[in-house]
């Protein structure tokens, strides 16, 4: 009747994870490998103090160090084409429908060919200078139809962006900087974990470094991506000095040997000369150790933000000396025509462009797979 006044079982207590963890140890068991993310505060920098006078001292968290070890390649999902990736833009609608509505060959398809393309992002001065030069063709009787205006569109697009289509070669140097810029919400973070994912892919160990130390919870993202991708990253608390977190990365790269190291830095906006000046300091600071680092500029550009990306470029080229460009966000309904700008303002490099969101969506920048995802074959197609 009073079955329920018994007293219960004394209830063993659970040793907390260090002391099970070591238990665990002392019996045998093996104990769960736990994730890394290595810190800046455990490396020997006897130059430091010197090389970086201008810096602020860092931090000194705790940190272990690991040696490099590549996993096996995950199977990588199937690729969409760059016309399914594309054909979403509004420049791929506008060329679509115009040739479709318009197949005479005459001025007004001329016309309303510089406005679609004027609209696209493409540029006034590009898209005048394309359509005059396809007008002075048709009046010499160079184009039959439409579709022939079609093909020699295709054939000048290409030849505008083929002078920029050049591959980033990381196996010059050991280790290999990447230094990556831009402003915030063009999809740099995303980017950088894009690429080391690249490259772990193809055999290669790869360090990150967090630099951005301004923008809040931005070495938390970059960690998540060391993590997802097995990559370890050289990283600070926010409000450290950039100059500094991005100096141990390369001290760390250069100990562990490292294949390539990818510097993240803040998103700053390139109306702000304070955050800017700190990009040309970044580059001072790794000169210290290597005469020739950053190897690679590379600026992301967010594709749907149209001519203004054209502005941020020529600030950036003036501080930091931009080597080459990423294109990102171009899938869905960005106008694309920007890349066509670009390449004609600056002739810099495109080494990739984000046409999509998956690690695999970053891709090799090629000028004729890219013109072929915005123009169809053939009218009609």
């Amino acid at each position: 009747m009073l079955k329920f006044w018994k007293k219960k079982p004394a209830e063993t207590p659970t040793p907390p994870p260090a002391e099970q963890a070591a238990d665990e140890q002392a019996a045998g068991a093996p104990v769960a490998a736990i994730p890394h993310d290595a810190d800046t505060g455990s490396l020997d920098n006897p130059a430091l103090g010197e090389a970086l006078s201008e810096a602020a001292p860092p931090a000194e968290p705790d940190t272990e160090e690991h040696p490099f070890e590549v996993p096996a390649a995950e199977a990588a999902p199937a690729k969409r084409s760059w016309r399914e990736r594309l054909s979403g833009s509004s420049f791929a609608r506008g060329l679509s429908s115009l040739f479709s509505r318009n197949p005479k060959l005459d001025d007004a398809l001329l016309d309303e060919l510089e406005t679609t393309l004027i609209t696209a992002d493409v540029g006034i001065e590009a898209s005048t200078s394309l359509v005059e030069d396809l007008r002075k063709r048709m009046h010499k009787r160079e184009f039959g139809d439409a579709a022939a205006l079609l093909a020699a569109l295709r054939k000048e697009l290409v030849t505008l962006l083929a002078p920029v289509q050049q591959p980033l070669d990381v196996s010059g140097r050991k280790p290999f900087v990447v230094l990556t810029v831009g402003i915030n919400g063009v999809g740099k973070t995303t980017t950088i974990g894009k690429l080391a994912r690249r490259y772990r892919d193809e055999n290669r160990a790869v360090l990150l470094a967090a630099g951005d130390t301004f923008r809040a919870a931005a070495v938390e993202q970059l960690k998540t991506w060391g993590a997802r991708n097995s990559v370890p990253v050289i990283a600070q608390g926010q409000d450290a000095d950039s100059a500094s977190v991005i100096f141990d990365a390369l001290q760390a790269a250069r100990s562990r040997g490292a294949d390539v190291l990818i510097a993240d830095t803040a998103g700053r906006l390139h109306t702000q000369g304070g955050l800017m000046d700190e990009l040309g300091k970044i580059a001072r600071v790794l000169k210290k150790l290597d005469a020739d680092a950053p190897h690679e500029v590379l600026m992301v550009i967010d594709g749907t933000t149209g001519q203004n990306a054209v502005s941020q470029v020529r600030q950036f080229r003036q501080i930091v000396g931009v080597t080459g460009l990423v294109v990102t966000k171009l899938d869905g309904t960005a106008k694309g025509g920007v890349v066509f700008a670009l390449a004609r303002e600056f002739g810099l490099p495109i080494r990739y462009v984000g046409l999509g969101e998956s690690a695999t969506d970053l891709r090799v920048f090629d000028a004729q797979d890219y013109v072929d995802g915005l123009l169809p074959a053939s009218i009609g197609a």
